[in-house]
């Protein structure tokens, strides 16, 4: 069987459909995810992949398109707390773009967001919330609003609010390329 054909998912009861797409030779992205119970949980936030392994107990592998936007959240602890919250938007890429190499994450993607640290991640959460809220798919988002909410992340500046209006110019102006 390919394994692009294997495209159910343990958290959700519906398969997802294999995209016609998707040939033998489309260079596909590769997150890996993990959970080990008060130690580390590695987890997409949101994203649409075209299927997810199940390495073993704790380990699992998503696989991502080109062009394809999604979350993954890291979390990790020790014997005396938390040690690392981080949040990451990230698009998958083609050979020819420039990615950028990440830990767990073969080849590498196109960073959008990168918030460290539980003070950063907790108040990109909520962001993220606001977006669902709205009906909108944070994947659907525009790439700039991600750049943005990172740059004004890192200035400490106010974030940006993602609004029905700017997801329609968004959408307006890529029907126009």
């Amino acid at each position: 069987m390919n394994v692009l054909q294997q495209t159910t998912n343990e958290r959700s009861p519906t398969p997802r459909p294999v995209l016609s797409s998707v040939t033998n030779d489309t260079p596909l992205t590769r997150v890996s995810l993990a959970f080990a119970e008060h130690r580390i949980n590695v987890y997409l936030r949101f994203g649409h992949p075209v299927c997810e392994l199940r390495l073993d107990r704790w380990r699992r592998c998503a696989i991502f398109t080109p062009a394809a936007v999604f979350c993954r959240v890291r979390w990790e602890s020790n014997d005396y707390g938390t040690t690392r919250w981080q949040l990451l938007v990230l698009q998958a890429c083609t050979p020819l773009d420039a990615v950028q190499r990440i830990a767990g994450i073969q080849p590498g993607a196109r960073l959008l967001l990168c918030a460290e640290g539980e003070r950063q991640v907790q108040s990109v959460l909520p962001q993220i919330d606001t977006i669902e809220a709205l009906g909108v798919d944070p994947v659907a988002v525009s790439p700039a609003y991600w750049r943005t909410l990172g740059n004004r992340l890192f200035a400490r500046l106010p974030l940006p609010v993602y609004t029905s209006e700017r997801h329609a110019a968004y959408l307006a102006g890529e029907v126009l390329r």
